[in-house]
């Protein structure tokens, strides 16, 4: 099967008004990260061996995403857009645009959640995650439009997989959750099937380090710097501390932060292998 990298970024005006966004010149840029973005490509370039490929510009990229927004905009589509960016072997970049809600807020607020002292009411809605029913393996740092593991415990949570007919159309049941818990073999937490995640222990919010199976994110990235989350140490979020109703802190390139909840369901899990 062809692989190809994936990268998924927002567009929105709102963006311009957070200078922690500024693109590298200290512009303001309407794109989340878009720096960060162009660094996690050309490092999966370089990590999936594709040494034949030139290194991607930061030029490049934004004139990809400017060509989506200006499409969008003639047919009046683009208050906030999702541009998702596909990179092949040999090198053609392409992006395509949906709508989504514009931010009427910073989108990395919720990071300074402190569960045991805060109103989430701050930040609702929150976002109702389950946990997958069986560990998942294989998964790796590198984003890439292999999707099939994240599909499938999407699946399993009854949640239908991204750019499905279903997904498209938007609509819940009210008993079906916005996300999945991934786990790895041997139990740890790796990310949910959309974005990265944090838990508050010990009076702050750590991720899963790259280690345990997750994919490395821009906003993850961002937050690490700026001391909002920290790495956890490897095998330190497991599955059995997980409690039914803690809150969730998760992240991806399109939403920024959001809360969530963990809902434990009837459904057991399988059994982690032993180390």
């Amino acid at each position: 099967m062809s692989i190809s990298l994936l990268s998924t970024t927002r567009y929105d005006p709102f963006l311009r008004s957070l200078k922690w966004n500024n693109d590298p010149e200290g512009n303001p840029s309407p794109y989340l990260l878009l720096s960060y973005q162009l660094d996690r490509l050309n490092a999966s370039v370089r990590l999936n061996g594709w040494d034949h490929l030139q290194v991607l510009t930061m030029d490049g990229l934004k004139s990809a995403c400017d060509k989506v927004v200006e499409s969008e905009l003639d047919s009046g589509e683009a208050g906030a857009l999702k541009i998702r960016l596909v990179l092949t072997s040999s090198g053609q970049l392409t992006a395509s645009g949906s709508p989504v809600k514009p931010f009427s807020y910073d989108p990395t607020a919720a990071s300074f959640f402190n569960p045991q002292t805060d109103a989430h009411s701050l930040f609702d809605p929150v976002l109702t995650i389950h946990i997958d029913s069986q560990p998942t393996s294989g998964t790796v740092m590198m984003k890439t439009t292999n999707r099939q593991a994240y599909d499938d415990a999407r699946v399993r949570a009854g949640i239908p997989p991204l750019n499905s007919p279903l997904s498209a159309q938007g609509s819940q049941s009210l008993d079906q959750p916005d996300d999945v818990l991934l786990y790895n073999t041997y139990g740890a937490i790796t990310e949910s099937s959309i974005c990265n995640v944090s838990f508050h222990r010990n009076g702050r919010w750590i991720t899963p380090p790259l280690t345990a199976g997750c994919i490395s994110g821009v906003v993850r990235r961002w937050l690490l710097e700026q001391g909002r989350i920290f790495e956890a140490a490897e095998n330190e979020i497991l599955l059995d501390s997980i409690e039914h109703n803690e809150m969730v802190l998760v992240s991806n390139g399109v939403a920024g932060c959001r809360l969530g909840r963990i809902k434990l369901s009837h459904v057991s899990v399988s059994a982690p292998e032993t180390c």
